[in-house]
């Protein structure tokens, strides 16, 4: 999967978790090793450590739904990203992943807000406005070129920096994996997501657009990632171990645990 589908799939609001759910499963490839068996599930799902180790105590159930979302994708969304694939030009798909990402700025900056770093924010709202702007949209990113560097905020992040516990893993078919935590957050997103207050929510005409873009940009993003996951020697485990692995390290760039990784750092630059 491409920086830019990583990213995305990390910040938009609402629909990045549409996104994210597919990206879980996507960000795979780049996890293989199964992970450590799971805590006994008698622990408190509450306390369970931030650590890249699920705590999974509904793991036959979230199996099934696991075997449901990737049947749906096999038969309905994997074939409207193949087709979006076929009809349009990989420079235009690049323009249009750049829109998506530039329109999750408003909501990282909140939560830059929300976790201290001001700094940090009046960055991210500069970007927003650059690119924006002198971007066309969101169709170039200018403010990179510029010093001004992407990053990500979640509230589910917001959560695990004053000290909420990740809780038991959850897969939900589409919307894809999540713990408690980052699932409260999930919700905060949706209902404070700056821009949304302008397009309106999925039942509006400009919403409902804006949610069908960003969940066909995802899904084409990630579709060399999704034909790889075909081949772990147990899928469910592989998207798990990536997703818990993932916010793992998240959570701990936002409370200074461990240093930022330039790779996730960077915005995503598209490429002709």
């Amino acid at each position: 999967m491409t920086r830019r589908s990583r990213m995305i799939g990390r910040r938009f609001a609402p629909w990045r978790y549409l996104g994210l759910g597919l990206a879980g499963a996507l960000a795979a490839t780049a996890a293989a090793a199964e992970p450590a068996a799971a805590p006994s599930v008698a622990a408190n799902p509450l306390a369970a450590a931030n650590t890249p180790l699920a705590y999974d105590p509904w793991q036959p159930v979230n199996r099934g739904l696991f075997s449901v979302g990737m049947g749906l994708d096999r038969v309905l969304i994997g074939p409207i990203a193949h087709g979006y694939i076929r009809v349009t030009p990989q420079v235009v798909r690049n323009r249009v992943s750049s829109v998506v990402y530039n329109l999750g700025e408003p909501s990282t900056a909140l939560e830059d807000l929300l976790q201290g770093h001001t700094g940090r924010a009046g960055r991210t709202g500069v970007r927003f406005v650059v690119n924006t702007t002198v971007g066309l949209l969101g169709m170039f990113d200018v403010a990179s070129g510029w010093g001004l560097r992407g990053h990500e905020s979640d509230f589910g992040q917001t959560l695990g920096r004053y000290g909420a516990q990740p809780g038991p893993y959850i897969y939900m078919p589409v919307m894809g994996p999540v713990n408690l935590r980052d699932g409260v957050g999930r919700v905060v997103d949706i209902v404070t997501d700056p821009v949304g207050f302008v397009t309106g929510p999925i039942t509006s005409t400009s919403g409902a657009i804006r949610t069908g873009v960003t969940a066909l940009d995802l899904r084409a993003s990630g579709d060399a990632a999704y034909r790889a996951l075909d081949d772990a020697t147990d899928p469910y485990v592989t998207t798990r171990s990536a997703y818990s692995q993932h916010r793992a390290a998240v959570i701990d760039r936002a409370t200074g645990a461990t240093a930022p990784l330039p790779d996730f750092d960077a915005p995503p630059s598209p490429t002709e």
